[in-house]
């Protein structure tokens, strides 16, 4: 899973085989280590949680967890959909821009750098 912050939007990007984990109701999760010392390290990750009735993040302890609602996610994950959008209130400190998207393949790069990706829709179109 890749993840791109910028300013107050996370964006996640999901290969095939995490999508199918995600399906069958698996977590999927990265850490990201900063240094050598044990607590030097941030977590994020994306699970499918039935009590859920919006995407949801919560973080804790250097760990952000993103909570889809499941029926969100299967509809998702069986349908050529590329992604789920939600605007998540902060309160007074304005929204998070949260977007999770199926990792399409780059059209710059051979298919060694596009390992287990989704085709790209625009794959063979011509300017």
């Amino acid at each position: 899973m890749k993840l791109r912050i910028k300013g107050n939007s996370l964006r996640l990007r999901v290969s095939r085989s995490e999508l199918a984990r995600l399906l069958v109701g698996g977590c999927v999760e990265e850490i990201i280590h900063f240094a050598p010392e044990a607590g030097a390290s941030f977590t994020y990750a994306l699970q499918p949680q039935i009590s859920t009735k919006s995407p949801t993040i919560q973080y804790a302890d250097s760990r952000a967890s993103v909570f889809l609602p499941a029926d969100q996610a299967y509809l998702w994950g069986v349908t050529d959909q590329v992604g789920i959008a939600e605007e998540i209130s902060l309160g007074g400190l304005g929204s998070l821009s949260l977007l999770i998207e199926k990792d399409f393949a780059c059209l710059d790069r051979s298919d060694e750098d596009n390992p287990d990706t989704f085709s790209n829709p625009h794959a063979g179109a011509t300017c």
